[in-house]
């Protein structure tokens, strides 16, 4: 595993791993994380491919993990700009070092949604979505809905107002976050275009996608539903082929996937439905 440090077009610095296997397959997998989730939690899942002859990078967005300022108040970054312009400088310089490589790209939640921010994503041969979905509050179920309306709705804008950013650790949601990312997921919940809202406010490119995408939503992912997940296919990349693959729970070794818990190793054997696919 190797440390890198990129520099993006805006001069911010992108902290990103490198894992290269002993033979190498000509292969490269790039991971997209979700929301709040530094890059450590995918190192066993990019170890796991690195040791099938997969070259692998995991990369922290601007604000999140390695990639966190000093001071997190009013620290200029937005989910746009992880799409447009960290994601981009990721992809940047894999088609200048792995230019003869099978390229292959997984968007972990908000790590798909990004994907139509970044005109090289044609680079990739296909597509792996990870607990991905147009996330608009009507698309959840009775519950989610009800904690997303008053959470994105009512504490999150006070929070992120009191603070300069949002301390999303304090709800279980994972890394605080840059006071744009927590208002860019506001409207994610709450308004009805979901992604499309936000790509009416940067570069969109999600029409010009038409690879094959293998797509994973769990049984227990609380947070996702299938209607929301065949939304950001039917409405947000509808030039993609998608194969949808439901994981149940019985399928893991804990009888827990959620949102997160795919990558954990002890889901080791679930990694094989991706590993089947791009081998």
């Amino acid at each position: 595993m190797e440390k890198l440090i990129l520099i993006t077009k805006d001069q911010t610095q992108i902290a990103a791993h490198l894992f290269k296997p002993e033979k190498s397959n000509g292969k490269i997998i790039l991971i997209n994380s979700a929301t709040g989730v530094k890059q450590h939690v995918y190192f066993s899942f990019a170890q796991f491919f690195a040791e099938n002859g997969f070259t692998v990078i995991t990369y922290d967005y601007r604000g999140i993990g390695l990639s966190k300022p000093l001071k997190m108040k009013n620290f200029k970054a937005s989910m746009r700009t992880w799409g447009n312009e960290d994601f981009k400088t990721v992809t940047e310089f894999i088609i200048k070092n792995f230019a003869d490589y099978e390229k292959f790209c997984l968007g972990h939640s908000v790590g798909a949604l990004i994907i139509g921010m970044n005109k090289h994503s044609k680079i990739f041969e296909k597509f792996i979505f990870v607990a991905t979905q147009n996330a608009y509050i009507g698309n959840l179920k009775w519950k989610t809905r009800l904690e997303a309306f008053f959470g994105f709705g009512i504490a999150q804008p006070f929070f992120t107002e009191l603070f300069g950013y949002f301390p999303a650790h304090w709800f279980g949601l994972g890394e605080s976050l840059p006071k744009n990312c927590a208002y860019d997921w506001r409207t994610l919940i709450l308004n009805r275009k979901s992604t499309g809202k936000l790509l009416l406010k940067t570069a969109d490119f999600s029409k010009d996608l038409d690879q094959k995408v293998l797509v994973l939503y769990a049984e227990d992912d609380v947070w996702l539903t299938e209607k929301g997940v065949k939304n950001l296919l039917t409405e947000t990349y509808p030039n993609l082929k998608p194969d949808y693959r439901f994981l149940k729970t019985s399928e893991s070794e804990r009888g827990e996937i959620g949102h997160i818990n795919f990558f954990r190793s002890y889901n080791k054997k679930l990694w094989s439905v991706i590993l089947n696919e791009i081998l």
